[in-house]
């Protein structure tokens, strides 16, 4: 049988609130709605952790933070812990990345055979955070208001020339993979950085939105009335720091709305060069984690309600029909959904894992395996969870008091039912869902393990000579173009397709 190609694309921060069904009708994404035309749609598809490093290796790996170990973004992320690249190699797969996927660590790989761009952000233990000093704020690598106050327009950053090279990459590897040079399927997986903030557009995408009726700031939520993780993650954001004015959140969201926009173009480069050098090829959209986007009073990421924690996920492959399922999803299912597709067992490492297929559900089978998320980095001061299941929402933490969100009748979270006496069934029984799935004492204690030690590695390998661990792009420019060891008729040949038209 031959295996399929897989192509991946993956995007940064975009809340899967705005796609319940494929992209929300006011956004200016034709290729992510056509794309959506001919996909499942998980509309209930939520990250295993609401920040970057965490959330993408459990998508790579297909568990949960606390089994990889990778609890906030300055977290390494262990090269024994094999990975969909590792599984899709190993069953004879070239495997690539062009873009983010914030490893950590000296391994930069995780079985990827090639990386076409370095990261965007850094890959060593800077940004490790510290539950020893709670409350503590560490400015230089917080998140802060600014991206909100700073929104705008601008041609070229730091985000955009990056991201303009993930495209760029992807869409030449694509081209070089029709020449057929190399005769195993492949998968290609292409991280965008956007839209991830700062808020900051190119002047095409901005003026999109202008006048949209999605621009006006959601119902505030005053810090005094907030849960004590939102009033902490606050806090980190130095919220008292700037004045945030509802100017400021309609640019910010003008902003984010555009880089979407911006980012479906890319997409769209991509998969006209598919087209175009007449390859086929399973495709997965989905993002890391989500973005608040004002919603509670909040910003970014960091916590468990609906614009943090909900992810939009697509999937377009011979077999799955289109169509929408609302049957709540998990990002650490994509690892097993991937081999499944491409008919390769994880049964050797499947007990050390977390997610399942979501071939089946797209079958049109049941499930009712509950979407367990995790949360250990900053704005914290000690593990927490969370759980989805079928209308609910559970969020757990040992230093404050339980959420119960009814979804279908409270779909912005505003009524907590865990202190209602009519919820105290369904209460008591995600309660003992949570108490037979987590340790949270002994996850608490292996966090504060973790960052201990990466505080004491981190200080030692800055003091003198300093080797980064980031990765460097290997083109080797003797093996480009025309070379004289090379033959100037087969290379012309083998690097033209199609042949002979």
């Amino acid at each position: 049988m031959t295996k399929p190609n897989i192509l991946i694309l993956m995007v940064d921060q975009l809340t899967g609130t705005l796609f319940a069904d494929g992209p929300a009708a006011f956004l200016h994404a034709p290729n992510l709605r056509a794309l959506a035309a001919r996909s499942v749609r998980f509309g209930n598809a939520y990250t295993a952790s609401p920040l970057c490093a965490p959330a993408r290796a459990a998508f790579m790996s297909g568990a949960l933070p606390r089994r990889t170990r990778v609890y906030d973004n300055a977290a390494e992320f262990a090269s024994d812990i094999p990975t969909y690249a590792h599984h899709l190699r190993r069953a004879g797969y070239q495997t690539a990345l062009s873009g983010k996927m914030h490893f950590v660590g000296p391994d930069q790989l995780h079985g990827f055979e090639q990386r076409l761009t370095t990261d965007i952000y850094p890959a060593d233990f800077g940004w490790t955070p510290d539950y020893r000093k709670p409350g503590e704020r560490i400015d230089w690598w917080y998140h802060n208001l600014g991206s909100v106050t700073g929104a705008g327009v601008a041609e070229i950053t730091n985000q955009l020339e990056y991201d303009d090279d993930v495209a760029h990459q992807a869409v030449q590897k694509i081209y070089d993979l029709s020449r057929g040079l190399d005769p195993r399927p492949w998968s290609l997986t292409v991280s965008f950085t956007h839209p991830h903030d700062p808020f900051v557009a190119r002047r095409k995408y901005w003026d999109l939105y202008e006048g949209a009726a999605e621009l006006p700031p959601p119902t505030p939520l005053p810090y005094e009335t907030m849960d004590p993780h939102s009033r902490r993650l606050m806090d980190a954001c130095d919220w008292r720091g700037l004045t945030v004015t509802d100017a400021h959140i309609r640019r910010a969201r003008q902003g984010y709305f555009a880089n979407i926009s911006y980012v479906d173009d890319k997409i769209g480069e991509i998969l006209t060069a598919l087209e175009a050098s007449r390859q086929e090829a399973i495709i997965v959209f989905v993002s890391d984690h989500g973005e608040m986007l004002g919603r509670k009073g909040l910003w970014f990421k960091m916590n468990f309600f609906e614009g943090a924690a909900r992810v939009p996920l697509m999937i377009a492959a011979p077999g799955l029909a289109a169509g929408l399922i609302d049957t709540p999803v998990s990002t650490i299912d994509l690892t097993p959904t991937l081999c499944d597709l491409a008919g390769i067992s994880m049964a050797e490492v499947m007990p050390w894992t977390d997610g399942e297929s979501l071939v089946p559900l797209a079958k049109g089978q049941t499930r009712t395996t509950p979407v367990a998320m995790e949360y250990a980095a900053e704005g914290s001061i000690t593990p927490m969870v969370a759980l989805r299941q079928g209308a609910w929402k559970y969020i757990h933490c040992l230093a404050d008091p339980d959420q119960l969100f009814d979804l279908a009748n409270d779909p912005d979270e505003e009524v907590n039912l865990a202190t209602d006496p009519r919820a105290a069934e369904i209460l008591a029984h995600f309660q003992a869902a949570a108490k037979a799935r987590w340790d949270l004492h002994a996850y608490d204690a292996e966090v504060r393990q973790s960052q201990a030690r990466r505080w004491v590695v981190y200080e030692a390998l800055r003091n003198g000579s300093y080797y980064p661990w980031d990765y460097q792009p290997l083109r080797a420019a003797s093996e480009r173009y025309m070379r004289n060891h090379m033959d100037l008729n087969i290379l012309e040949d083998s690097k033209r397709f199609p042949r002979g038209e």
